[in-house]
């Protein structure tokens, strides 16, 4: 009873989570692009362009089931989100770039999610064009990400104090959303847990791990600074799991269980891979210090 009410929540879930996003927006959030263009250049191209061939490749390698396959790449072609700010503050990245790469990615995500879960549900699933997201689907997905996100950054001009004064609770909502959401997936395929984790959990890992090394290594190649480059790392590694799950369970959309299942496996996983990265980048930057001093 309580998984289904969850399950039939979902539509509104999502504008929680987005609306939370969108209360710590402004304008300025977008314009900063300019401080930092190739960063800012780089990092998108690693996440419309890069993140997902490279995880078509890395699901095709480990020969996934076509749910699992969708599923994957659902969460490939989720933007990041607050959790990637908040492992950039502890790691000494630029914030101030990853809320405008997820201010970014939160409006191309709108475009990316459709366009990747419909060529995706083409090639892996036999109903593909039944599961796929078609143009009215593609407008909910719009209405259900990009209104939320809008109207939370207009509270946050009109009304800043209320903005401030809503984005804690918005916030820790949020946490019980996603903390739902998981239990929702994990409940409804309780039976075949197991096997979905040996399934998908290392493909989920070297996803992981792949997606926080290019997001922090393209850009260093291509001459950005350390810190920029560590919030790059973070906003590509780090993927909005709460927005990969809902689009997935949501009856409105794909109304699946298993596609939703790498979303919850991910979400668990990031955090101790992107603790780790964070820890080892951090001790690179400081060890020329170090020898220098």
């Amino acid at each position: 009873m309580g998984s289904s009410l969850i399950l039939a929540s979902l539509p509104f879930a999502i504008g929680i989570v987005m609306l939370g996003l969108g209360l710590s927006l402004t304008l300025d959030d977008f314009r900063r692009v300019g401080q930092y263009p190739k960063a800012a250049v780089y990092a998108l191209l690693c996440q419309m362009v890069l993140l997902p061939a490279i995880c078509f490749g890395v699901v095709l390698a480990f020969g996934l089931p076509p749910e699992l396959a969708v599923g994957m790449l659902l969460v490939a072609a989720s933007p990041g989100g607050p959790t990637a700010n908040l492992f950039s503050h502890l790691f000494g990245g630029n914030v101030a770039l990853n809320v405008t790469l997820t201010a970014i990615n939160s409006v191309l995500a709108v475009v990316a999610l459709p366009i990747v879960v419909n060529l995706s549900a083409g090639y892996f699933l036999s109903d593909g064009a039944a599961l796929g997201l078609q143009f009215d689907k593609v407008l909910q997905v719009f209405l259900m990400v990009l209104v939320p996100v809008a109207v939370g950054m207009l509270v946050r001009a009109g009304a800043p104090e209320a903005a401030r004064r809503l984005n804690l609770p918005v916030r820790v909502l949020s946490v019980v959303v996603l903390v739902g959401v998981i239990y929702a997936v994990l409940y409804a395929e309780r039976e075949n847990l197991v096997g979905y984790f040996v399934s998908v959990g290392l493909a989920a890992l070297v996803f992981n791990i792949v997606s926080l090394l290019i997001g922090y290594g393209v850009p260093r190649l291509a001459g950005v600074d350390h810190r920029a480059a560590t919030a790059a790392g973070f906003e590509i590694g780090i993927h909005n799991t709460a927005l990969a799950i809902t689009v997935a369970l949501s009856p409105m959309l794909l109304n699946s269980a298993q596609i939703a299942i790498p979303g919850a496996v991910y979400g668990i996983v990031m955090f101790f891979t992107a603790t780790g990265f964070g820890w080892l980048i951090s001790r690179r930057a400081r060890r020329p210090v170090a020898e220098t001093s």
